[in-house]
């Protein structure tokens, strides 16, 4: 990692230049690397992304119920909405990985891109304060939030309620495989409706697996 690089490639994505620029090599640092990583930092700015985005929600939707808001909510903070932000802003040339995640195509992996947004939110919120972390992720998940449906129904929600209304019984959910290297896990759910069918969907967590599966089906059958 060229850190010369790195602060130049920093002060234009976050608007002003970083004061401790080892926050965000630890924040680029995978496990693989055989230093410090970016877990601390990536748990750290998991809540600073989801307060932001909460208080933004709350200010965009005034009437909307809190299982409306938690809904949009949990599909802007996912993992793959936080790697494809990443995927955006070039992230991945940043990273310092070992050799067997380069191998693995750790880079490229939008389990640890989203991982590593998350861990950059951290160093910016540590390094520069919560007002420049805000506006930062603001500005990354704006397009986001002013796109969304001003009615959205989660997946889930509505096969739930499909087959509710059509007198049957409720969707089953299975994992039926599991699969991929420790840093890209892929999971593999079915959900299926009886007398109706069954579809599979893959995704990098299994509640996301279990959304997408959902959208299918409802596609598919209704």
């Amino acid at each position: 990692m060229n850190k010369v690089e790195l602060e130049k490639w920093l002060t234009g994505l976050i608007g002003q230049k970083p004061v401790d620029l080892e926050l965000y090599v630890r924040a680029f640092t995978h496990g693989s690397f055989g230093e410090k990583d970016y877990q601390r930092l990536e748990f750290l700015g998991d809540r600073v992304l989801g307060l932001t985005i909460s208080s933004q929600l709350y200010e965009q939707f005034p009437n909307e119920p809190e299982g409306k808001l938690s809904q949009r909510l949990n599909g802007l903070v996912s993992g793959k909405v936080c790697g494809e932000v990443a995927r955006t802003l070039d992230v991945s040339v940043h990273l310092r990985l070992g050799k067997q995640a380069r191998d693995d195509g750790a880079r490229q992996s939008i389990k640890v891109l989203g991982d590593v947004m998350e861990s950059l939110i951290g160093a910016i919120y540590l390094d520069l304060g919560m007002e420049t972390a805000g506006a930062f992720i603001l500005q990354h998940w704006k397009d986001r939030i002013s796109g969304m449906a001003k009615n959205i129904q989660h997946p889930k929600s509505a096969l739930q309620e499909w087959t509710a209304s059509s007198n049957r019984k409720m969707p089953f959910y299975e994992l039926v495989e599991k699969s991929g290297p420790h840093h890209d896990l892929r999971f593999t759910v079915r959900v299926s409706v009886n007398n109706v069918g069954d579809v599979e969907a893959t995704s990098s967590s299994i509640q996301t697996a279990e959304t997408a599966a959902a959208k299918l089906f409802l596609e598919t059958y209704t």
